[in-house]
């Protein structure tokens, strides 16, 4: 029974583990997307990238990435019972959605602004939900 215990602790920390970290690249690379689209918006057209642009694609992440976060960071809390990710992730979204559901969504730099550092906000959630957790499973004894 205890081994069983232990294989079931290991695939939940196994999948957190993947949900965080693919939640801190799909934050960081929406980081570097809404920083570099200033800089590129004009070469977007002559690419063929001009979806790269578009207001529903950055509200569709948005929602992505808000979902992962809370799933992830939920069930971290219920494995190392801190609330630490948690101050990174909740002004983190709350920028994001700022950024990309309200009217600043079409103002150039401060649209960037906030969702720059919303993404970089929820990536840093990610990694200290995943370093917590990670603690978390050392500290913790077998068939706990």
């Amino acid at each position: 029974m205890a081994d069983n215990t232990e294989e079931m602790r290991m695939k939940d920390a196994d999948w957190l583990s993947r949900g965080d970290r693919l939640g801190m690249v799909a934050s960081t690379l929406c980081a570097v997307h809404c920083a570099l689209l200033p800089i590129l918006i004009a070469m977007l057209p002559s690419l063929g990238l001009g979806l790269l642009g578009r207001a529903d694609l950055d509200q569709a992440f948005v929602l992505f990435a808000s979902l992962l976060a809370l799933t992830t960071l939920t069930q971290g809390y219920r494995r190392h019972r801190t609330f630490r990710a948690w101050w990174f992730l909740l002004p983190g979204v709350a920028l994001l959605w700022v950024g990309a559901y309200t009217s600043l969504h079409t103002h150039g730099v401060l649209h960037t602004s906030l969702m720059v550092a919303g993404g970089s906000l929820l990536a840093t959630a990610h990694w200290v939900n995943l370093r917590l957790s990670h603690a978390s499973l050392r500290t913790q004894p077998v068939g706990a």
